[in-house]
C-alpha cells in the first residue's frame, strides 16, 4: 500500500480525552477515533490489525472442532427473562441497551450471547448422539459502560469472540474446557503477548469455575495475585490467602470502656495501644434485592481487613431466595440519608457491636426486620478480642464467642487477599501482584442456562436431562489495544510482527534523488511478490516526517534508501529494539522473510 494513496493522518499531540498511552497512540497514529463516548471508527491501519487477531482467534477455534456461527445481536427480553437475568443486566448491573419497538416489545442489544445460543440448543439438541457441540462467533457486542474509558479497553461497542459448548455430562464440560484452555493459550502467544492465566470471578455470567487470561500491563484495570512458583494466580476479586497470624490478645478479662474519638480502628488501637488483629470489626451493608426487598447486612471481619464487594456480592446472590428474590440488584454502604430511610434510631457507626439489635431496623414493607449476619474466617478464633459496643464512644475488651457474643451461622470467606499474604497450597509462597488486562475469560456454566430455560437431551437410557454447558470469550478489539499498551516506547507503537497492520514499511528519504525512488520501487515489487506485507512512504514529506510516523505507527521493519545506496546497500531498522544495518540491497527480501518466519514461529 502506498502511504500516499491511504487515508492517513496522525496527531502530533495527545488528545485530550485520552488517559492512557495505547489510547493516546492509537489516536496519535491514525488507528481509531472517537465518535462518542465510548464509541469508535477503525480506521484502516487498526483493521487490518483487528482482522489479524481475528484469524489467529479463529485458527485456534477451528483447529479444536468448534463451529462458526453468527447470531443476532437484536435479543428479545423474554428469553433474558427466562434465564432470570434481565433485571440483573437492565438494572442491577445496568449494561444492557434496551429498546422498544413499534409492537411494543422490548429488545436489548446483546452484551453476551447465552441466552440466544441455549434457545438454538433447546430447538435443535434432541440427542446425546449429537453432543458435544462447540459453536463460536466473532461479532459487536454492545454495553451501556457508566463511565465508559481507555480508547477499546471499556467501550460501549466492542469487537469478541464468544463460543459456547453442549454437553452430556460435566466430565465433558471439563474436556472442552481444558482444550478452550490451551486454545487460549496458543492465541495469546501466537499474538505475541505477554500474558498469565488466573482464577477468576464468573460475575453475573455464573457457573462453578471460570478463569481469566490477563495481558500484563503497568495501566492494566484487573489486580492479579500470584506465587513465584507457578502454582497460584487469581484476579484480586477471587483471590484467597493465608491471613497474618493474629497476635495475642492482652485483654484477659471482659471489661466495657470509654474510647471517646475511636471511630476507626486506627484511632482505636492507638487509644488502646492494641493491634488490629485483637479487633472485630463490624461493618453495615445495605442491600436491595430485584424484589424490592431492602436487607441490611452485618459483616464481622478482623481489624486489619477489608471486606471484598465481589466475595459478599456472591454471597448476598446465594441468598436471594432466602428473600424471595432472584438477583442482587445494589449493594452500598448506607450513607445517613440512607439510614434514615429504615433505621427507628441513630446507630452508633464506629463502635457497632456483632449484636447490634435488629430493633434498629423499623418494621416497614419491604424493609426485612432482622440483620443478615455474616463473619469472615478471620474472626472465628478469635480470643479475647476488642469490638464496639453499640453505644457511641464505647468499646469492649477481652470478648469471647459463646460468652459475650454468639457467632453467626454464616461463616465465609470475605476477605480481601493481597499482595505479602502467604499463599493457602504453600505458606512459604508469599503473593505478588501485577497489574493485567482481561482479554479472555472461558467458563464452566454447569447446568444454569438449561435448567432455567428447559434445553434438554434424551440420554443413552432414554432420560430426557438439562445440557452442560461452557462459555469462552475472547475480546478481540480489547487484544489490540492491550498489544500496545504492553509494548511502546516515547516514539509510538511497537507491534508484535503478528499483529503489526504491515510488517515492513519502505521509506524514501527524498523524493527528487531518482536512485532513492528507483530502489524504494523496485524493493517495495520484490517485497509484495515475497506476500511481506509492505507500506510504500511515497508522500512528499521530509525524511524526518516520515521517519517519526514510521516509528510511531509501529511497523516492525522500516527500509531506508538513503545514503548507503552508494554502496548498493540499504538501512533496515528493527522497531522493537531500535538495531539498525545496512543490508544488501539483493538480501533484504530474504533477510525480512528469515525474521518474520522466526517472529511468528
Amino acid at each position: 500500500m502506498r502511504l500516499s494513496q491511504m487515508l492517513f493522518v496522525t496527531l502530533r499531540e495527545d488528545p485530550a480525552e485520552a488517559e492512557i498511552p495505547s489510547h493516546k497512540l492509537l489516536l496519535r497514529a491514525g488507528y481509531i477515533r472517537r465518535v462518542a463516548s465510548g464509541i469508535y471508527s477503525y480506521l484502516p491501519l487498526m483493521w487490518r490489525v483487528l482482522q489479524k487477531v481475528s484469524r489467529i482467534v479463529r485458527e485456534e477455534m477451528d483447529a479444536t472442532g468448534a463451529q462458526e456461527c453468527l447470531l443476532p445481536q437484536l435479543q428479545p427480553a423474554e428469553l433474558w427473562q427466562e434465564s432470570g437475568r434481565w433485571d440483573t443486566y437492565t438494572q442491577a448491573e445496568g449494561i444492557m441497551f434496551t429498546l422498544t419497538d413499534r409492537q411494543n416489545r422490548q429488545l436489548g442489544l446483546g452484551p453476551t450471547h447465552e441466552e440466544i445460543i441455549t434457545t438454538l440448543a433447546r430447538d435443535l439438541i434432541r440427542s446425546y448422539r449429537q453432543l458435544p457441540q462447540n459453536l463460536y462467533q466473532l461479532q459487536t457486542k454492545f454495553r451501556d459502560e457508566i463511565r465508559p474509558r481507555f480508547g477499546l479497553m471499556r467501550g460501549r461497542e466492542f469487537i469478541m469472540k464468544d463460543a459456547y459448548s453442549f454437553h452430556s455430562s460435566e466430565e465433558s464440560l471439563r474436556e472442552t474446557y481444558g482444550a478452550m484452555d490451551q486454545a487460549y493459550r496458543n492465541m495469546f502467544r501466537r499474538c505475541g503477548l505477554q500474558f498469565r492465566p488466573v482464577q477468576a470471578d464468573s460475575g453475573a455470567i455464573g457457573g462453578s469455575a471460570s478463569q481469566e487470561f490477563m495481558i500484563l500491563a503497568e495501566a492494566g484495570e484487573d489486580e492479579i495475585l500470584y506465587t513465584d512458583d507457578g502454582q497460584y494466580a487469581a484476579n484480586v476479586e477471587k483471590a484467597v490467602s493465608l491471613p497474618a497470624d493474629a497476635v495475642e490478645s492482652p485483654f484477659t478479662s471482659y471489661e466495657r470502656r470509654e474510647t471517646p474519638n475511636t471511630p476507626t480502628i486506627a484511632s482505636l488501637c492507638q487509644f488502646l495501644n492494641c493491634s488490629p488483629t485483637h479487633i472485630v470489626k463490624n461493618v453495615l451493608y445495605q442491600a436491595v434485592y430485584d424484589n424490592g426487598t431492602t436487607v441490611l447486612v452485618l459483616v464481622n471481619i478482623r481489624g486489619d481487613e477489608d471486606v471484598n464487594g465481589v466475595k459478599l456480592t456472591n454471597e448476598l446472590t446465594r441468598q436471594a431466595p432466602r428473600y424471595g428474590a432472584k438477583t442482587l440488584l445494589a449493594l452500598t454502604v448506607p450513607d445517613g440519608e440512607a439510614q434514615a430511610k429504615w433505621a427507628a434510631e441513630p446507630l452508633p457507626l464506629g463502635y457497632i457491636a456483632p449484636n447490634l439489635a435488629d430493633g434498629y431496623i423499623a418494621p416497614q414493607p419491604r424493609v426485612a426486620p432482622q440483620f443478615l449476619r455474616l463473619a469472615d474466617l478471620t474472626v472465628l478464633e478469635l480470643q479475647n478480642f476488642v469490638t464496639g459496643a453499640n453505644e457511641t464512644g464505647f468499646h469492649v475488651m477481652g470478648a469471647n464467642w459463646g460468652q459475650e457474643f454468639e457467632l453467626p451461622a454464616i461463616q465465609i470467606d470475605l476477605r480481601s487477599a493481597k499482595a505479602g499474604d502467604r499463599a493457602p497450597h504453600d505458606p512459604s509462597q508469599i503473593l505478588h501482584s501485577a497489574r493485567g488486562i482481561e482479554a479472555g475469560h472461558i467458563f464452566q456454566l454447569g447446568l444454569k442456562y438449561s435448567q432455567a430455560m428447559g434445553a434438554t437431551y434424551t440420554s443413552e437410557s432414554g432420560e430426557e436431562l438439562p445440557l452442560w454447558m461452557g462459555c469462552y470469550g475472547v475480546g478481540v478489539s480489547r487484544i489490540a489495544q492491550a498489544a500496545v499498551e504492553q509494548s511502546h516506547d516515547q516514539n509510538g507503537i511497537i507491534w508484535p510482527v503478528a499483529l503489526a497492520p504491515y510488517q515492513a514499511i519502505v521509506i524514501m528519504p527524498n523524493l527528487n534523488a531518482s536512485d532513492q525512488v528507483a530502489a524504494a520501487e523496485a524493493l517495495y515489487g520484490q517485497l509484495q511478490a515475497a506476500g511481506i506485507e509492505v507500506l510504500l512512504d511515497d508522500r512528499d514529506e521530509r525524511a524526518g516526517v516520515k521517519f517519526k510516523d514510521a516509528d510511531l505507527i509501529g511497523i516492525p521493519y522500516r527500509i531506508v534508501t538513503g545514503r548507503s545506496l552508494k554502496e548498493g546497500k540499504v538501512e533496515v531498522v528493527q522497531r522493537a529494539t531500535g538495531e539498525s544495518q545496512d543490508i544488501p540491497l539483493d538480501q533484504v527480501v530474504s533477510t525480512l522473510q528469515g525474521w518474520i518466519a522466526a517472529a511468528l514461529a
